[in-house]
């Protein structure tokens, strides 16, 4: 019975490397059916691709401006079904800490044909790395945070996020324009951005940047206090646990 070619995206930030990664694929193909599905330049090309594409295979560079090849890695796991990810540098130090997260394989540049062709042929059985395992590997929060709907993977910048409120298993991701449902911890996203947000409630974060004010909640007898936000006409109750956030913030 015939096996479909692997079908590989390409991801790397140099146009040089990616050429040379086509050469490579080139090279292995008679021994390994494969197919390039496309190649991108960046994160946000590259997930696009993805989405569209659907490839067995991302090659994807580490070190990449914007948005760095361990935080595409956590959005590509958004597509159905999710790639297999390899991931190639030229730091040594990434391997190590990427074999740890059990990822598919990891390539040191300069990368040979032999060493590609090896990954390649364990990469189609292979499980995306783990959420927590590519955030534990990264030293910065990611930039943007992530939804999935109706096949597409939506990027949404922090800098435009309002608030982050639990609700069953989901988190609500709310900015000026709309709502996008994540499955994410609320705890872990605080952790995670604990200088972007604050907790005023025990299922809500509020961006600091975005708070403008507090008020006395109407109608409250006990006197609590709700959060103004710019951008947005929701008031945002301030638990009576939260209560110092508003002494520290309204200064």
């Amino acid at each position: 019975m015939s096996t479909a070619p692997l079908k590989i995206l390409i991801v790397d930030d140099e146009a040089p490397a990616r050429s040379r990664m086509r050469d490579l694929l080139a090279d292995i193909s008679p021994q390994l059916p494969l197919t390039v599905a496309g190649e991108a330049g960046n994160g946000r090309e590259a997930l696009a691709l993805a989405a569209a594409e659907h490839p067995d295979v991302v090659l994807l560079d580490v070190r990449m401006p914007g948005m760095d090849g361990i935080e595409v890695a956590q959005h590509l796991r958004l597509i159905e079904p999710p790639p297999a990810v390899i991931f190639a540098t030229a730091f040594d130090s990434y391997a190590i800490r990427a074999f740890d997260l059990h990822a598919v394989d990891y390539l040191l540049k300069p990368i040979r044909a032999a060493r590609l062709q090896e990954a390649l042929a364990r990469a189609r059985p292979a499980q995306p790395p783990r959420g927590e395992a590519l955030q534990e590997l990264r030293d910065t929060p990611r930039s943007c945070l992530s939804a999935a709907e109706r096949g597409k993977v939506h990027l949404i910048p922090l800098e435009d996020v309002l608030y982050l409120r639990a609700e069953l298993k989901y988190v609500t991701v709310r900015t000026a324009a709309r709502e996008f449902l994540i499955e994410e911890s609320l705890t872990r996203l605080e952790q995670e951005f604990a200088e972007r947000f604050v907790r005023v409630h025990r299922n809500c974060l509020v961006s600091r940047a975005a708070i403008r004010g507090f008020e006395r909640a109407e109608g409250d007898a006990e006197g609590g206090w709700q959060v103004l936000l710019a951008g947005l006409d929701e008031r945002i109750p301030v638990s009576r646990r939260q209560q110092h956030v508003v002494r520290e913030l309204a200064r």
